[in-house]
């Protein structure tokens, strides 16, 4: 049994235990005066973690650096002026659906989600580029073109020919993938509920340098495991090393040591009963050991069957699986099976009822059968959008074998890569597969297609366009295979886009101040949004899920947006009398929320905040 510890705990420890759970890329190891290995605080990182501002002072320890870490940790954490805006005319089921799917940029969108979705996705997957020396299309402001690397470096002269014969051996564009994760893996973190999962695909231009980041964002003993997965049947032969990279990974980190596959189901099929043992359904199983007798002599004995007294001697290199006294009690309580000639080898009746677990362990080896390959995942966009329309798709055998291993009925699958919207339509595979109503979230950033090919060809602009008339014509597939219809299945989603702030800049100099009249300073609203623009605002500052149910009301005549059954109700009107206040005040929302500008004078504010004091206390009341 354990000890008592008999001293006062270790205060220092549990401090950094606490810090590690907040921010776990601060915790490095240093050594003590006797030699003995202890986790530490890197004091430097914990003070970036708290500052707005990049800070200076790098020291030697063991973790991953690269030339931007510190303006890529800072990155993550500085905020932007900016909302998502709903685009119904690019939605399907706008009102009723619980998916969403949002254009911009996925490091925007990961700021703009960290409140309405913190601690809530149980599974993100995300399939990031892979690195193989092209420019990155996310223009984050820590990173810096190839040609201007270039020129800066030396490689390339001004008048754009390359000084350098191998440009993309440098470390730079090692740097730069690195800079460009960091910061959205540190936002993804906080997304994950406590039990929920991040997978990531990489090939091996990166799973090395993935792998350390991952341990440094999550934590080392966050990392489940690595999932290696066969995307071609056959070798390429193009390579001039002649060797053929037939494999990918997809990197698997929990939240915390409550994250867990959901194992695979025991194949009851094996179990038989043919001698009708009263102990139901069993099946025999091997007893060989696996240690030499110079390993476990204890495991090295005849085994004797008391019917007849033929002795069975153990296998010189393996032995037997259990020992001499656990043998004995097998045997009393007629669990082996002994072979009918000399020459056979006894072994174990198991029976289904002894199974202290109805699940076993999911392999990391991804079988092709059940996964497919690259092929396969073109074939399936090709099959739905009439062509081969985007390059290097996953299957979508392989994200529902994620979602069917991670998540359950309700939970949220996050995609902030989103590509040619393959999650999507796992997920939705998935729903009609259990009945069940997953979730998802896909971020693709608004890339354009290439002018030449076939996507533009037929008519596609970007990148997200495509994504959204895959997930579109998805959903119906699936609908129409499962034999099922929409109000079962939810195919639909809710399309925003990241932009600018509804908010105008009401910050003007004396001069500008003295050309426009009273009324226009007032309003503190961008002229081209629209009501449903500003309520998506509120959402967002107010940490409200972008899928809550949304109605429209006419009250005093005014139009109203009730929210979830009085979560929250918004008025963006001008002029909200004191009627308006009142009917609001009167059905109790936990929260609402007027135009600032609506209000006549401070007088007519102030009286608004009285009513709900006096009708509706517990009412959380903003102006925007």
């Amino acid at each position: 049994m354990d000890k008592l510890r008999m001293t006062s705990p270790d205060l220092t420890e549990t401090n950094i235990n606490k810090l590690a759970e907040l921010f776990p890329s601060v915790v490095t190891e240093t050594t003590d005066a006797d030699g003995n290995t202890k986790r530490a605080i890197d004091f430097d990182l914990l003070r970036q973690e708290l500052s707005d501002h990049v800070v200076e002072g790098p020291q030697e320890r063991y973790r991953i650096d690269w030339p931007g870490k510190r303006a890529a940790a800072f990155a993550a954490n500085a905020p932007i002026a900016k909302t998502l805006r709903p685009v119904r005319e690019e939605s399907v089921d706008f009102d009723t659906t619980k998916n969403l799917f949002i254009e911009g940029d996925n490091l925007d969108a990961l700021k703009l989600l960290q409140e309405s979705y913190l601690g809530k996705i149980k599974l993100i997957y995300i399939d990031p580029p892979y690195n193989t020396g092209n420019d990155f299309i996310y223009n984050d402001d820590f990173a810096e073109t190839a040609d201007a690397y270039l020129v800066r470096s030396g490689q390339m002269g001004d008048s754009g020919a390359r000084l350098n014969a191998n440009p993309e051996s440098n470390g730079r564009f090692h740097s730069d993938w690195l800079s460009m994760m960091y910061p959205r893996l540190k936002l993804a973190r906080n997304l994950l509920s406590d039990d929920g999962i991040i997978a990531i695909s990489i090939d091996d231009n990166e799973v090395a340098a993935l792998r350390l980041l991952g341990d440094e964002v999550f934590g080392s003993s966050a990392f489940l495991g690595a999932l290696t997965w066969r995307r071609r049947p056959t070798p390429d032969s193009r390579n001039y090393s002649r060797v053929s990279v037939d494999h990918e990974y997809v990197l698997l980190y929990g939240r915390s040591n409550a994250a867990r596959l959901n194992g695979r189901g025991i194949d009851e099929s094996k179990y038989k009963n043919p001698d009708n043992d009263p102990r139901g359904p069993w099946t025999s199983e091997n007893l060989t050991g696996l240690a030499s007798a110079d390993q476990r002599p204890n495991l090295h004995y005849d085994l004797v069957n008391p019917a007849n007294g033929l002795a069975y001697p153990p296998s010189p290199s393996r032995g037997w699986s259990k020992g001499k006294e656990t043998m004995d009690r097998l045997i009393a309580e007629g669990r082996i099976l002994w072979p009918s000639s000399p020459d056979g080898r006894p072994r174990e009746k198991k029976f289904l009822s002894d199974l202290k677990s109805a699940v076993t362990g999911f392999s990391t080896w991804l079988t092709s059968d059940e996964i497919g390959y690259n092929y396969t995942a073109t074939r399936e966009v090709r099959d739905l959008l009439g062509g081969k329309l985007f390059d290097f798709p996953k299957p979508v055998s392989l994200v529902k074998t994620l979602c069917e291993q991670v998540t359950q009925d309700g939970d949220i699958v996050l995609d902030f890569f989103a590509g040619s919207g393959s999650t999507a339509h796992a997920v939705i595979a998935a729903n009609a597969g259990d009945e069940s109503a997953r979730c998802f979230i896909l971020v693709q950033l608004g890339e354009a297609v290439e002018p030449e090919s076939e996507a533009a060809k037929v008519g596609y602009t970007s990148i997200a366009e495509l994504a959204r008339e895959r997930v579109r014509r998805a959903g119906q597939s699936v609908v129409q295979q499962a034999g099922l219809t929409g109000d079962v299945l939810d195919v639909g989603f809710r399309s925003l886009k990241v932009d600018t702030t509804n908010m105008a800049d009401v910050l003007r100099s004396p001069d500008e101040t003295v050309q426009l009249a009273l009324d226009q300073l007032e309003d503190s609203v961008k002229p081209d949004r629209s009501s449903e623009d500003l309520l998506f605002q509120v959402l967002l500052d107010w940490g409200l899920e972008l899928t809550m149910p949304i109605s429209v009301e006419q009250i005093e005549g005014h139009e109203v947006f009730v929210v979830e059954d009085g979560a929250l109700i918004a008025c963006f009107d001008e002029h909200a009398g004191s009627e308006l206040v009142y009917s609001i005040a009167k059905r109790e929302p936990l929260r609402t929320v007027f135009r600032d500008s609506g209000f006549a004078s401070d007088d007519a504010r102030i009286n608004a905040e009285q009513v709900f004091r006096e009708v509706s206390p517990a009412t959380d009341v903003k102006a925007i």
